[in-house]
């Protein structure tokens, strides 16, 4: 990447981004984010500018500088990654640690985190905005939609579905062919080896409604 980035978010998720791209040497030009307490700090020596709507530093986007969206909310990454598509013509990269396996036969969208020693095997498929923590694996022809969540450890068996917008929890397995719904959350640790509706909370070993 020969252009700089800067990161929209400067909390755990922009912590996460910012380790990624220092990983593989990329030039972090700042972080933005709207907490006024971290605004005139430092993460890792970059410094933490102003608010996520900046504009004067967000017209060095394109030309001068790519963007990660790394805010904490699902919600508010959506948006700002919307509003960056419309008024700035431009769409986030995706922020992938050098420690991570990525198969040059995966597909990709934008704007992806995915953390150090992360597997996401040959033609499984992340859609735009997903975090993917650190050791977690996406198998073949697995599909995760756009700004779900999987927590670090997550397994998702060949042939999984996952939904836009699901949260999967740190160290949880779904075993192969198990679809996800949209906005579907898997608790920590849990087992899941039947279909979640979308929506629907399950957690446990096998997994339950909640």
């Amino acid at each position: 990447m020969e252009n700089p980035v800067i990161i929209l978010g400067a909390q755990a998720v922009g912590t996460a981004a910012l380790d990624a791209f220092q990983s593989n040497d990329v030039v972090v030009y700042c972080l933005l984010d709207d907490k006024a307490e971290l605004q005139n700090t430092e993460l890792n020596d970059v410094p933490v500018m102003g608010n996520t709507d900046d504009k004067e530093l967000l017209k060095l986007l394109g030309k001068k500088c790519e963007v990660f969206v790394a805010t904490e909310d699902t919600a508010s990454r959506r948006s700002l990654t919307n509003m960056l598509r419309e008024e700035y013509t431009v769409a986030p990269v995706n922020a992938i640690h050098q420690r991570a396996s990525v198969s040059p036969h995966a597909w990709l969208g934008h704007g992806n985190l995915i953390g150090a020693n992360a597997v996401v095997a040959g033609t499984a498929k992340l859609g735009d905005g997903c975090i993917l923590g650190a050791n977690t694996v996406v198998d073949v022809k697995a599909e995760v939609g756009d700004y779900a969540q999987l927590g670090a450890g997550a397994i998702l068996n060949a042939e999984v579905q996952v939904g836009e917008l699901a949260f999967i929890g740190a160290g949880a397995v779904v075993v192969a062919g198990v679809k996800i719904g949209a906005k579907a959350r898997v608790g920590a640790g849990s087992v899941v080896v039947a279909d979640v509706p979308a929506g629907q909370t399950v957690f446990g070993n096998p997994a339950q409604k909640v």
